[in-house]
């Protein structure tokens, strides 16, 4: 499955692999592929990172959209940090 992830990644020009199986990617031979590998959790901090008001925003809508059931911006934010995004619920949280 990693050769596949990899397969793709290389002929999709990207430049990140996004996985919580880091172990499973070693930086160096990422790197000779022109590639790195982030956790989500890193990389929402770091789209966070670009634009807090667009990412706040964007955030709200996600919680408004949510009906069935309805969740507050604090379930939402607590249902991210049990699914292993500890630091983006966090960093949410102190923006909001």
């Amino acid at each position: 499955m990693i050769g596949i992830v990899l397969a793709a990644a290389i002929k999709a020009n990207a430049d990140l692999i996004i996985t919580n199986n880091l172990k499973d990617f070693p930086v160096d031979y990422l790197s000779s592929f022109g590639l790195k590998a982030k956790t989500p959790d890193d990389f929402f901090t770091d789209i966070i990172d670009l634009n807090h008001n667009l990412s706040v925003q964007a955030f709200k809508k996600l919680v408004l959209n949510k009906r069935n059931p309805p969740f507050n911006e604090y379930d939402v934010l607590d249902i991210s940090r049990n699914n292993g995004l500890k630091d983006t619920a966090n960093y949410l949280h102190a923006l909001i």
